[in-house]
């Protein structure tokens, strides 16, 4: 499903794109599994859009930790580093 979020952003299809993240998150729910860590990262927890850093995404480095900001809602994650 990540794989074909990856693919809806990049031909530039945002809509599709939530409506997989979603369904991921669905399925996941569903059957009481968690994701990938890396899913959570690269989705945004708000609008479920694929996070592809310069286009819908911005990805920058602070002190300790990744701040990602979405570009379609504003939503901002961080996420530490050592």
């Amino acid at each position: 499903m990540l794989t074909l979020a990856r693919e809806a952003v990049v031909d530039g299809e945002y809509d599709r794109s939530r409506e997989y993240v979603a369904l991921a998150r669905r399925i996941a729910e569903r059957n009481r599994c968690g994701l990938p860590a890396g899913f959570s990262r690269r989705t945004c927890d708000d609008c479920d859009v694929y996070l592809r850093p310069g286009k819908t995404g911005r990805v920058r480095l602070r002190p300790g930790r990744v701040v990602v900001r979405c570009r379609e809602c504003g939503s901002t994650a961080r996420y530490p580093f050592d």
